[in-house]
C-alpha cells in the first residue's frame, strides 16, 4: 500500500512539473466528456418532451379521421372527406369491448368576439365524454352535459390561450358573453392549461362548444352527423393494437369496403407515434454520442502522444531508478498512473463542463435537457479507462529500457 501511495504521488508531482501541458493534454478528454454528457442530456430531455406532450393529449388514446378518398379519378387527402359520423363513434361504443371510452369532435376556425376583443381560434364542436378521453381537467367553472349537448345550448368552454388574448389579466371569464359567428355563447367553464402538442400546436388556443349547438349553429355541414374525428381510449397501453382491430373490422363492415380495397379513414394510435418519435430521437443521439466519442479518441492518442514524449525526457531519470533498485513493474505502474491521473483529471472537469454546457443550452435555446447521473458515471469511467489503455504501451516501453543505455542518455 505504501508503495502504491508513493507511486501515485510521485506520478503527480511529474505531472505539476509541466502543468500547462498537462492541461492541454486533457483538453481531449476534458471535450469528449462534455460533449458526451451534453448529448445523453439533450436526448434524454427531447425524448421525456415528446413523452410529456404524447401524454398531453390522453392516455392510450387512438384516433380516427376521415380517409383519403378517390373521386372521378381524383385523390383527396386524408381528412378531407365525410366518412365518419356520430353513428360510427356510438357503435365503436357498443360493438368494441376492448374500447373503454370514445368521443368525437368537428373543427372550424372562427372569429371569437368579447367586448372591443377579437381572435382567430379553433371552435370545436365536442361530445361530453371529450375531456375525459383527452385526460383533460377543468381550470374553472363546468363543463357540459348531455343536456346542454341535446338541446344545442349556446355554452361554451375556453383554452387558456383564448382566455389570455379576449380578457384582462384577472378577469373572470365565467358568465361572460362571447361571440362566435355572430352567435352568443355563455362561457361557463376554463380548461386547464395543456401547453403545444410536439408538432408545435396549441392545445389551448380552442373553445369547446356542444356538438349539436356547433353543427346546427355554428359550424354547420351539409350531411348531418359527420365528424372530423373520432377518439376513443383504451383501458391498457397493451389493449391499443386489439382496439385498433376492432375499430378497422366494424369501420370497414359498417362503410362496406370490399377486401383489398382501401379504407375510407386512417387510426392512429398515439403511442406508436411517441414511439416513433422516441426512435428518431435515439438514432439522432447516437450519431451525436459517436461523433462525441470521437474526441474521447483523440484524447487518448494525445495522452499517448504526451506520455511517450515524456518517456523520452526522462530516460535518464528511469535509469538511476533503475539502477538503485526500482523494479520494472514500479516503472509501469508510475507511468501507468500519471496517464490515469490525467483521463481522469480530465474526466472530472469535463463532467463540470458538460453540466455547464447542459444548463446554459436549456437558458439559451430552451431546448428540454435532462441530465443522467449513469450517463456521467460512464463518461468518466471511460475517461479512465482511454487513460489507461493510451497509457499502457509509453508505460510499458518505459519499465522496458535498459538501466545501463538510460543512464547513457544525453
Amino acid at each position: 500500500m505504501n508503495l502504491l501511495w508513493m507511486t501515485v504521488v510521485t506520478a503527480l508531482r511529474a505531472l505539476r512539473r509541466n502543468v500547462l501541458r498537462s492541461a492541454l493534454t486533457m483538453l481531449g478528454v476534458i471535450i469528449g466528456v462534455a460533449a458526451v454528457l451534453t448529448m445523453v442530456s439533450i436526448g434524454r430531455g427531447a425524448n421525456a418532451a415528446v413523452q410529456r406532450e404524447i401524454q398531453s393529449l390522453g392516455n392510450n388514446l387512438v384516433m380516427i379521421i376521415p380517409g383519403a378518398t378517390t373521386a372521378n379519378g381524383v385523390h383527396s387527402s386524408s381528412g378531407s372527406a365525410a366518412s365518419l359520423t356520430v353513428a360510427d363513434a356510438t357503435a365503436i361504443t357498443k360493438e368494441c369491448p376492448a374500447v373503454t371510452d370514445v368521443a368525437w369532435a368537428k373543427r372550424q376556425v372562427v372569429q371569437v368576439v368579447y367586448g372591443n376583443q377579437n381572435w382567430a381560434t379553433a371552435a370545436q364542436g365536442v361530445a361530453p365524454s371529450y375531456l375525459s378521453v383527452r385526460d383533460w381537467p377543468l381550470g374553472a367553472g363546468r363543463f357540459f352535459d348531455q343536456q346542454d349537448d341535446a338541446g344545442a345550448k349556446p355554452v361554451a368552454v375556453l383554452g387558456q390561450t383564448v382566455v389570455d388574448q379576449l380578457f384582462a389579466a384577472g378577469e373572470d371569464p365565467i358568465g361572460a358573453i362571447i361571440r362566435l359567428k355572430n352567435v352568443p355563447f355563455e362561457v361557463i367553464g376554463v380548461l386547464a392549461r395543456k401547453g403545444q402538442t410536439a408538432w408545435g400546436q396549441d392545445q389551448d388556443d380552442v373553445v369547446l362548444i356542444p356538438f349539436l349547438t356547433a353543427e346546427r349553429r355554428v359550424i354547420g355541414t351539409q350531411i348531418l352527423g359527420t365528424v372530423d374525428m373520432v377518439v376513443v381510449t383504451a383501458a391498457t397501453a397493451d389493449a391499443l393494437p386489439k382496439v385498433e382491430r376492432q375499430i378497422r373490422t366494424l369501420l370497414r363492415e359498417r362503410h362496406h369496403i370490399p377486401p383489398g380495397q382501401d379504407d375510407d379513414f386512417t387510426v392512429r394510435d398515439l403511442n406508436e407515434i411517441a414511439e416513433a418519435s422516441k426512435n428518431a430521437s435515439e438514432v439522432m443521439m447516437n450519431l451525436l454520442l459517436s461523433v462525441a466519442s470521437v474526441s474521447l479518441l483523440v484524447g487518448g492518442i494525445g495522452i499517448m502522444n504526451i506520455m511517450l514524449v515524456s518517456v523520452t525526457e526522462r530516460t535518464r531519470e528511469i535509469g538511476v531508478r533503475l539502477a538503485v533498485g526500482a523494479r520494472t513493474e514500479h516503472i509501469l505502474l508510475q507511468f501507468l498512473v500519471e496517464a490515469t491521473a490525467l483521463s481522469l483529471v480530465g474526466g472530472a472537469a469535463g463532467l463540470v463542463v458538460g453540466v455547464g454546457a447542459t444548463r446554459l443550452i436549456a437558458h439559451l435555446a430552451a431546448w428540454p435537457t435532462l441530465l443522467s447521473a449513469p450517463a456521467a458515471a460512464g463518461a468518466f469511467l471511460v475517461a479512465g479507462a482511454v487513460g489507461i489503455f493510451f497509457g499502457f504501451y509509453p508505460a510499458r516501453r518505459a519499465a522496458r529500457l535498459d538501466p545501463i543505455a538510460a543512464l547513457r542518455y544525453e
